[in-house]
């Protein structure tokens, strides 16, 4: 059985059919490991930046930015990382500091965190420098015996991967809302986009916030809403700020966002349909580690996916899939936008009919009342590759009756752990934050 939480972002199936484990995820934050690998800048002792590793527990890389540069009197435009972390977890990354000299950086004090090899650079730290991540995961409170949980991880290992579905961190883990706000905005609903965003509610919110949302729906009234709204939701409270002077200016409403919030929007909005032909893909009995005629494979090269597409036809079908063998490349899925690529054969079939049954066209991807979040489209992989997976398998510490699992293996960037983790626990708990 399919958890709501996952229905609600698309995802359809499992591709493995063992039962799942449940238990229970991030016990205490070290139950979850993330070691980034990134590549660093080159050492240069006269540079202008200066680069740590920074390993923090608990902490969220926005949150933990936002500390750090109020901890150094700096903006925070002046600190640079590779990729986002989760809260709850135990996280090591690369950050880069723009003028900052190294013994501020020793001096930082914040708890539950620890930065070493510090050295200066010519150059700061950009997203695109993730290469991958390493995690180390355990999974309490199984209710299985040693061979059952076996029998699982097996299973998955025999694939050496997993459906690179998108996880719940790209929709919103407490509101999975996102891609609900940027099918809107692509239809160019802004209203229903700006009231989405405002006004739905889940229970696992904090009372205040679900309280102040239900007051909006009941009154529509903006001013009253803005007394209301927790100091917390700064977003939502900028945008009642602007709809209490000009109540029908959703537009200026949205505008009041951050631009990279209002892109996350179209973004989740991908993400949804990505997931959708994904999971019809394996529904359909296709393979996901195999191409068919029809479909576009990327190539990975220098440990990178490229940009490059390579249609596969019957004439070129065998060769391909030798190569994907050896991990030469991977078969991808849609990311719908203006421009964006179909593939061919049942694949193609499966992409037309996903953005059909939506009831949009890929040109709606052009937003012209906010251009900066038009969207090309492009293609991801469908098959997320495991690298070094390996298992152990104890007695819970905090529940002896129980079993504990300890998985370590390494992703590459974009490739989300839950979406592994799902297809060995097949619960709701993945989900839990």
């Amino acid at each position: 059985m399919i958890p709501s939480v996952e229905r609600q972002i698309g995802i359809e199936t499992f591709l493995t059919s063992t039962p799942g484990l449940k238990g229970k995820l991030r016990f205490i934050p070290e139950d979850f490991i993330v070691i980034e690998e990134s590549k660093l800048p080159v050492e240069k002792k006269d540079g202008r930046y200066t680069i740590a590793i920074v390993t923090s527990t608990n902490w969220e890389t926005n949150q933990l930015i936002h500390k750090i540069s109020k901890q150094l009197h700096i903006s925070r435009k002046r600190i640079s990382f590779a990729g986002t972390k989760d809260k709850r977890a135990k996280t090591t990354q690369a950050m880069s500091f723009y003028n900052v000299s190294i013994d501020k950086i020793k001096n930082l004090n914040l708890k539950y965190v620890e930065v070493k090899n510090i050295y200066r650079s010519d150059k700061p730290l950009h997203i695109g420098d993730l290469q991958g991540n390493h995690f180390n995961i355990t999974i309490r409170d199984i209710d299985k015996t040693e061979e059952e949980i076996k029998q699982v991880v097996e299973e998955i290992k025999t694939y050496n991967g997993f459906p690179n579905f998108f996880g719940i961190q790209r929709f919103g883990v407490v509101r999975p809302i996102t891609h609900l706000v940027g099918k809107q905005l692509v239809l160019a609903n802004f209203r229903e986009a700006v009231w989405i965003y405002l006004t739905w509610v889940d229970e696992r919110e904090e009372e205040s916030a679900v309280s102040a949302r239900k007051t909006l729906i009941e009154t529509n009234d903006y001013k009253e809403a803005l007394k209301l709204y927790p100091i917390s939701l700064h977003f939502e409270r900028a945008m009642l700020n602007h709809l209490s002077v000009n109540p029908n200016d959703y537009i200026g409403a949205l505008q009041t966002l951050p631009r990279n919030l209002l892109t996350m929007f179209i973004s989740a909005y991908q993400s949804y349909l990505f997931n959708k032909i994904l999971s019809r893909r394996i529904l359909k009995g296709l393979p996901i580690n195999q191409a068919v005629t029809g479909d576009i494979v990327l190539p990975f090269r220098n440990g990178r996916i490229t940009d490059e597409e390579i249609p596969v036809t019957e004439r070129n079908l065998e060769k391909v899939n030798k190569q994907l063998k050896r991990g030469k490349g991977f078969v991808s899925g849609l990311i719908v936008g203006s421009e964006s690529r179909f593939a061919e054969g049942e694949m193609g079939e499966i992409e037309y009919k996903v953005v059909e049954e939506e009831k949009i066209d890929v040109r709606d991807f052009v937003i012209p009342e906010i251009p900066s979040i038009s969207s090309y489209g492009t293609r991801r992989i469908i098959f997320a590759p495991i690298k070094d997976l390996s298992y152990s398998i104890r007695d819970d510490d905090f529940n002896s009756s129980r079993k504990a699992l300890t998985l370590s293996f390494g992703l590459l960037k974009g490739c989300y752990a839950t979406s592994f983790l799902r297809e060995i626990m097949k619960a709701e708990d993945v989900y839990s934050y």
